[in-house]
């Protein structure tokens, strides 16, 4: 065999070990989980909380928390991203029960105390069932979801298979084969990935409102892509911008809690448009005034 015959045989072995590699590590290099023990106990000041169990088909259990308020005016579903557990992820749910709603988060199958393989499938399953047990007592019509990074992805699949009230995306991805590709270019991503989470193609089918807040300093899921996701229901969709934000601090802007008050608060109202300049055409001829 020629020279370059073994650096092609060494160059398509290396390539094919390295996909191997990245086929069975990716749940370990995308997830980054906290277990719990069942017997932790969750603590949150000035919070009222409490702990469900939630029994899945396949034997799974997804455990969760509902932040409690007086009176509530309806609730978010909080799909939270790909690290740690809801032990440190609830100190988020103060900005949804200070306005005024419920919140509840829960921990995907490996995090937490939540057990279970995990699969995309699989918790795409066990999110509709969670979403199933909100809808036993709450009304669709008071049922925000909030899908942060990792989580926008879920719930926006859950939009676009239900009627909640709207649909939050903070610091969403087109896809997670579009956000791996960016970091390893050369791999057939479309056959290795395990979790493709395909955003932009569930958008189409959500009804709601749908509202995007992205940072424009975010360097993990690029500003682009929400502007990019925010064409694909134009008519129904709203972009919110916090200037220098990145991914993982949009809750230390003002803007931001700005932004979420006028967004969960406010009511859609159809606008009028009579009298307005949509229609007004504007001519790219000269007009020359007559002598």
């Amino acid at each position: 065999m020629p020279y370059w015959g073994y650096i092609l045989v060494f160059v398509f072995g290396a390539y094919l070990v390295i996909s191997i590699l990245l086929y069975f590590l990716q749940d370990f290099l995308m997830f980054k989980p906290e277990k719990l023990p069942k017997d932790f106990q969750f603590h949150y000041d000035n919070q009222e909380i409490e702990e469900y169990n939630v029994e899945t088909r396949d034997g799974a259990t997804i455990n969760g928390l509902r932040f409690k308020t007086r009176n509530p005016k309806g609730i978010v579903f909080y799909l939270k991203g790909n690290s740690k557990s809801i032990k440190g992820w609830g100190k988020f749910a103060v900005d949804f029960t200070r306005h005024g709603y419920e919140v509840l988060m829960v921990d995907y199958r490996g995090f937490g105390k939540s057990t279970g393989r995990r699969t995309q499938k699989a918790i795409k399953r066990d999110m509709q069932v969670i979403y199933n047990k909100i809808k036993e007592n709450v009304s669709e019509k008071h049922i925000i979801l909030y899908g942060r990074s990792l989580g926008s992805g879920f719930a926006t699949k859950l939009a676009s298979m239900n009627n909640p009230r709207m649909l939050i995306l903070d610091a969403p991805y087109y896809s997670l084969s579009k956000v791996a590709k960016k970091f390893i270019p050369f791999m057939p991503l479309s056959l290795l990935i395990k979790f493709p989470m395909p955003t932009y193609k569930w958008l189409k089918y959500v009804k709601c409102p749908i509202h995007i807040i992205h940072g424009t300093d975010d360097k993990l899921i690029p500003y682009k892509t929400s502007v990019k996701l925010s064409k694909i229901k134009a008519s129904s969709t709203r972009l919110y911008t916090v200037i220098g934000g990145g991914h993982k601090n949009l809750n230390t802007f003002e803007s931001y809690h700005t932004m979420l008050n006028e967004i969960i608060n406010s009511t859609q109202q159809k606008i009028d448009l009579e009298g307005s300049s949509v229609a007004v055409k504007h001519s790219s001829k000269p007009i020359h005034a007559k002598a």
